[in-house]
């Protein structure tokens, strides 16, 4: 496990490598962004940006999701994985906004949460970008990029790692860690081809050096 310094020394590269990191979800207000993120689950968010660009011109508010048969919904984001299950959620969110928030995204992750298809990941994110609310949302990059460095164990669940993460990042830098780990993840350190050789962290890379000496044996 790596111990505070060395932890900074990671936040430090990250920054130097992502400096602009943030959200790429495409959307203009806080009901689109719990939209696109709904819709992000296991899938990339290039594809949702391509669909939601559509989306988004035909659905402005939660009464236009429930203005149109489930099926509709279904049709307009069919090209998404689990487009029936989240079309399902979508309609059950937003009659939720409707009945209890007066069509409004709530702001508190406690509220977030109760809504259908939103788990604490999506809550994180929508706290952070929207809302501005410190947040680490753990996704698989995250998730990854924190277990291959030694900040978190191998053995932590996602909440282990989201707390062990709040423990050892700044306050005030979670939500750009969140998005430099992210962008981190996606593009150097990938699931099945990290960048290993070119890496400015490899030396504390307890994984990376595992992965060096087999590509030099």
């Amino acid at each position: 496990m790596l111990n505070n310094t060395q932890i900074r020394e990671c936040l430090d590269a990250m920054a130097e490598m992502f400096p602009d990191a943030e959200g790429e979800l495409v959307h203009s207000n806080p009901f689109e962004l719990v939209i696109a993120v709904l819709l992000s689950a296991q899938c990339t968010d290039k594809l949702v940006n391509k669909v939601t660009a559509d989306l988004f011109q035909k659905y402005k508010t939660p009464e236009d999701y429930l203005a149109v048969p489930l099926e509709e919904v279904e049709n307009d984001i069919r090209s998404i994985g689990l487009y029936r299950s989240k079309a399902k959620n979508i309609q059950k969110l937003c009659r939720t906004l409707i009945d209890n928030y007066n069509g409004e995204v709530p702001k508190t992750k406690d509220e977030l949460v109760k809504l259908a298809g939103v788990g604490r990941k999506t809550a994180n994110v929508v706290a952070s970008v929207a809302f501005n609310e410190p947040s680490i949302a753990v996704d698989t990059h995250v998730e990854r990029v924190s277990k291959r460095l030694g900040i978190c164990r191998w053995k932590d669940n996602v909440v282990e790692v989201e707390n062990t993460l709040m423990r050892k990042v700044p306050r005030d830098e979670w939500s750009v860690t969140h998005h430099r780990m992210i962008f981190f993840g996606r593009y150097h350190c990938k699931a099945r081809n990290p960048n290993c050789p070119e890496c400015p962290l490899l030396y504390l890379c307890r994984e990376g050096k595992k992965r060096m000496k087999k590509i030099e044996a």
